[in-house]
């Protein structure tokens, strides 16, 4: 099993701060059922990887989180790249770390493929209020030494 790292998990869970703000530990019930980082960030994956693209990173994503998180077994991705058939009977805590760890994961298979300089650029481009220099993706290094 691939679970997301530390690193990756930081930097999701700061985008999914910045998006759904966490209040007293949980997010809120309208919150439930929605993605918006993924959302937020589809458009852009999609200029630089195409539609069919996107979709094949984010079942990957979905792949690697549910072997994590197991209520994301249920979870799919439709034509439109969308998620579908989540559980909608969980805690709001449970929840929020469900999408952490499935933005991590895309995100780890973004250092992957298109490296952490280019992933920091395209998440600069859709977050330009983040510094850039607070997100950690790696160095390009570190992806040579693990070869």
């Amino acid at each position: 099993m691939n679970r997301a790292t530390p690193q990756m998990r930081g930097v999701a869970k700061r985008l999914m701060n910045t998006e759904i703000p966490m209040t007293g530990g949980t997010t809120s019930a309208a919150d439930l059922g929605t993605f918006p980082v993924t959302d937020k960030l589809r458009p852009h994956l999609e200029v630089l990887v195409g539609k069919g693209g996107v979709r094949a990173l984010l079942a990957r994503a979905l792949v690697l989180a549910s072997a994590e998180i197991s209520w994301l077994q249920t979870a799919r991705i439709n034509a439109d790249s969308d998620l579908e058939g989540l559980a909608t009977n969980l805690d709001p805590t449970e929840y929020f770390e469900g999408r952490v760890v499935l933005l991590a994961q895309l995100l780890g298979l973004l250092v992957a493929f298109i490296g952490p300089t280019l992933t920091s650029r395209l998440i600069g481009e859709v977050w330009p209020k983040i510094p850039l220099n607070t997100l950690d993706f790696g160095e390009e290094n570190d992806r040579e030494k693990g070869r």
